[in-house]
């Protein structure tokens, strides 16, 4: 008989990780254990996932807030800089606020509007639709703001970000001013010196800003992207990633992970002689239909993985063929011609139109999307996934 039962992911418990922990011994142990508890084998391409928070704890990859001034002082200068695009987050960007903020004079803070980059709404679009602003040209400071759309707090943390931002910097010593723009140039015209920490888009607002005569510039990717007195870091993506510890440090996103998810998977082969894949997860690549958030606050969902996880999905779309190509079967005999269908199936189904709607992303954004959802961001306690059934498709035995 066919296999009913197709992916399965599973949350995993793991102690709670500390600096310096063994993390490929504790994957591997708790794995392992999973198994022999909950009763499963452990097959060929099942896939372990880890959050990228424990591969960063193990690693110690933290900085201060002194640390971010430290960085930000030695690259601008220590007067005005022009704080543009941030997400409006006390977890990912307060923290990091603080620290840029000690290392300036004066910060002035442009905000998108409607929403930040992820989806984070300021105001709402019917809002700036009644009262006639058009987010592409218009530029508005505090007064502007206060007046047309007033104080509006959070749909889900309750916060309004434009005073508790102003509140962040203000308390780190800096001056302040705020405006409301989309187009990166606005903020040329309060300050040359710009340091820009959009994410996805990160690369053409520094070219933007540059061909318009920015003088300084440097993305959040840019800030803690080497030690500063001996502190953790990210040569790829600096302070992008990042989430709040304390309130005066951060913890870093992890470096050096593609070591760990190989040895990993040796471990696992040496221990059950089945060659798993592995992977390190961050945020996954999702958005909420009520709050409209896009989840994606990491600068990738998946900053290392083993080979056999690259690529895109190469899938038939069952429903098309059931109502198409074998419209005119049913039962056993429609089964079998599908089956059949998927055995000859190409290798390469982009354009095809047996492929239509079958989801043309990454693999590792895919699984990483699938991981964040099982884990959770509280207190489940599972920050290991382990996957099964997800390379199967229904001639699987």
């Amino acid at each position: 008989m066919s296999r009913m039962v197709g992916t399965i992911s599973r949350g995993v418990r793991a102690p709670i990780i500390r600096s310096g922990d063994d993390l490929v011994k504790i994957v591997t142990d708790s794995i392992l254990e999973a198994s022999r508890e909950d009763g499963f084998e452990i097959r060929d391409r099942d896939i372990i996932a880890m959050t990228e928070a424990i591969v960063a704890r193990a690693q110690g990859n933290y900085a201060t807030t002194d640390d971010i001034a430290n960085d930000v002082r030695a690259k601008f200068g220590g007067e005005t800089v022009g704080v543009i695009f941030p997400i409006l987050s006390r977890n990912r960007f307060s923290v990091c606020l603080r620290g840029i903020a000690k290392g300036a004079k004066k910060i002035v803070l442009m905000l998108s509007y409607p929403s930040d980059e992820v989806g984070n709404h300021l105001i709402s679009l019917d809002d700036m639709d009644a009262k006639g602003i058009n987010p592409y040209t218009d530029v508005l400071n505090i007064e502007q703001y206060r007046e047309l759309f007033g104080y509006n707090k959070h749909r889900f943390t309750g916060v309004d970000y434009v005073e508790y931002y102003e509140q962040l910097v203000r308390e780190a010593g800096a001056d302040f001013e705020v405006v409301f723009a989309n187009d990166p140039r606005a903020i040329l015209n309060y300050t040359k010196n710009v340091l820009n920490c959009d994410i996805h888009t990160r690369a053409r607002t520094k070219r933007i800003l540059k061909a318009a005569g920015a003088e300084i510039v440097y993305g959040m990717d840019e800030i803690m992207s080497a030690p500063v007195n001996g502190s953790g870091y990210n040569e790829n993506y600096g302070l992008l990633g990042s989430n709040k510890a304390t309130d005066d440090q951060v913890k870093l996103f992890p470096r050096d992970c593609q070591t760990l998810v190989d040895e990993i998977q040796k471990l696992m082969f040496e221990k059950t002689g089945k060659r798993v894949e592995v992977m390190v997860y961050g945020d996954g690549a999702f958005k909420d239909p009520i709050g409209k958030i896009w989840e994606l606050a990491d600068p990738v969902v998946s900053p290392a993985y083993t080979s056999g996880l690259e690529g895109t999905p190469n899938e038939l779309k069952l429903k098309y063929l059931a109502d198409n190509d074998f419209a005119s079967l049913k039962g056993e005999e429609l089964k079998e011609a599908i089956k059949q269908k998927i055995h000859e199936k190409d290798d390469n189904l982009v354009g095809n139109m047996v492929s239509e709607g079958t989801t043309p992303r990454r693999l590792t954004d895919l699984i990483g999307s699938l991981c964040d959802l099982t884990s959770g961001s509280g207190d489940k306690g599972t920050p290991i996934v382990f996957i099964q059934g997800y390379f199967d498709n229904y001639t699987t035995e």
